[in-house]
């Protein structure tokens, strides 16, 4: 399950449409208050962010949903968007909706590379989304596909660009726009945006979806009138054929991340061709990450004494964020990798391929992993190769601050614009970010992740973590990469014992006060 939002957090009782939405910070200091008029408000309406003028037929807005797919759902409900996305083509797209007065309804206009539309009256009736404007017809049907149930709608308010993808390689780095929209019934002005080349997912992925295990069609559709009314090209419906299957959430613990995942759908959305921008590396002297491993940490024995287990910290000590993009490819559990690079004023610069992600469907990760980013070893006295961790691949997050007194250090891990995201099976593309003095730790007590060492003599034995393995990412320091940790094995079989080196002066904590990573 991708890791919560930190916008995405507060009741929606409010709206009762499963939207997580948030109060804007403007506020009225008596709910009788008129409001500024539009001519008072002129110079501070948002101004669009879209770049020059670009070819007519070359603006749109796209309306993107998969064929076929499989989604888990818990009882009555499914936590899924159904891989519904509307893509922002040739300019960003950019709503500015103003109450002039409580009296008055919002009014909206719409600008996409300086083509300026009205919404009609009536399709926002707050400043928390576009009123119902997502429209879904569910058919419950039977293994033969015929009917089997009554049909019944589901409809959603829909806030624009407040969860968010990448969907051209090289497409802006971030987006400008809020990834919220206002509840508060006395909000004055909102602003909603999709970056070009972008794409906004159209069902809150966090709300729920009326819908028991079983087999559907599904019509999803926009309000017409507002769609023609936001340029959206071609059809404005789709329809997709869903499966859900029940799960259970798993329950997992603190010191790392993921638990499994709610929804998966099918890999045939339409992907986008490879870059047709510079591939720059960092120049000389720019900013950089520098990847470094941490001493294996946490090391015992598991309870049958047949697997070592341990936790391992690989950090970023670079001036600059390691960001790490993968778009898919059409009609596979497989994105292509690429690493971006950015000037000392955050503007993005360069990128280039560095490998892929695959798809991690084990109920204990169900989400999207990058394979060239360490790896695990177990090494003879001579440090000699014995076994590597079957541990390959990674959805990177910042879990530990190591270093925030490095160079260009981030304090705040809850970056907005460079946010860590896994991602679910609908991703079209996925960003997998470690900042500047912060770390991504692993625990390896799960089976695949740890070494299996009931045939091993007794003996000394390291335990070696290493950052970027095969050499594929870009980083200023690749002599920094690899850390080994000194192990003694004793005992009989069925009574083996494990002594670990001291590292320093350093006392680690009780693995039970760790235990329970990801």
């Amino acid at each position: 399950m991708p890791r919560p939002r930190r916008h995405l957090t507060v009741a929606t009782t409010a709206l009762g449409l499963g939207l997580a939405l948030i109060a804007p910070s403007t506020a009225l200091a008596s709910a009788t208050a008129s409001a500024p008029s539009a001519a008072s408000r002129a110079d501070d309406a948002p101004t669009s962010v879209a770049p020059g003028e670009p070819t007519p037929n070359a603006v749109s807005l796209e309306l993107s949903v998969p064929r076929r797919q499989v989604v888990m759902g818990g009882g009555s409900r499914v936590y899924s968007d159904l891989g519904a996305r509307l893509i922002a083509h040739g300019a960003s797209f950019q709503l500015n909706a103003i109450r002039t007065s409580y009296s008055k309804p919002v009014t909206a206009s719409v600008d996409q590379g300086g083509h300026v539309r009205t919404l009609p009256v009536g399709s926002m009736k707050t400043l928390s989304g576009l009123d119902r404007f997502i429209r879904l017809r569910v058919q419950p049907i039977n293994a033969q596909g015929k009917p089997a149930g009554k049909a019944y709608g589901i409809a959603r308010d829909v806030c624009l660009g407040a969860v968010t993808e990448r969907t051209e390689p090289d497409a802006a780095p971030t987006s400008p726009y809020p990834q919220v929209c206002q509840y508060n019934p006395y909000s004055l002005g909102g602003v909603m945006g999709i970056q070009e080349g972008w794409a906004s997912s159209m069902i809150d992925p966090y709300g729920s979806l009326l819908m028991r295990p079983g087999r559907y069609d599904v019509e999803v559709s926009l309000r017409p009138v507002v769609a023609r009314a936001l340029g959206v090209k071609g059809p404005t419906s789709a329809r997709t054929r869903v499966v859900v299957e029940s799960y259970e959430e798993e329950p997992h613990g603190g010191g790392g991340h993921h638990a499994v995942g709610r929804a998966t759908v099918s890999p045939d959305a339409p992907s986008t061709s490879g870059p047709r921008g510079r591939r720059l590396t960092p120049s000389e002297g720019g900013p950089a990450p520098d990847l470094r491993s941490l001493p294996a940490w946490g090391i015992q024995l598991s309870p049958s004494g047949k697997y070592l287990q341990f936790s391992a910290t690989v950090w970023n000590a670079g001036d600059s964020p390691l960001v790490v993009d993968g778009f898919r490819r059409p009609g596979k559990d497989l994105m292509d990798g690429y690493q971006y690079f950015f000037d000392a004023e955050g503007n993005q610069v360069g990128y280039q391929p560095v490998g892929t992600f695959e798809w991690d469907s084990k109920d204990t990760h169900l989400h999207w992993h990058f394979r060239d980013f360490a790896t695990y070893t177990l090494l003879r006295a001579d440090k000699s190769r014995i076994v590597k961790s079957r541990k390959e691949a990674f959805c990177l997050a910042n879990t530990d601050a190591v270093d925030l007194t490095v160079r260009g250090a981030t304090w705040e891990a809850y970056n907005e614009d460079l946010s860590t995201a896994c991602g679910d099976y609908s991703s079209r593309s996925i960003r997998e970010v470690l900042l500047s003095g912060w770390g991504d730790t692993y625990a390896q007590f799960r089976a695949g992740q740890s070494f299996k060492i009931a045939d091993l003599p007794n003996g000394a034995y390291y335990i070696e973590v290493a950052a970027n393995p095969s050499r594929n990412l870009v980083e200023s320091d690749e002599s920094n990469n690899d850390s080994l940790r000194k192990i003694w094995l004793g005992g009989t079989p069925g009574k083996r014992t494990l002594r670990v080196a001291k590292v320093g002066i350093v006392s680690e904590p009780a693995q039970d006060r760790f235990e329970g990573g990801r």
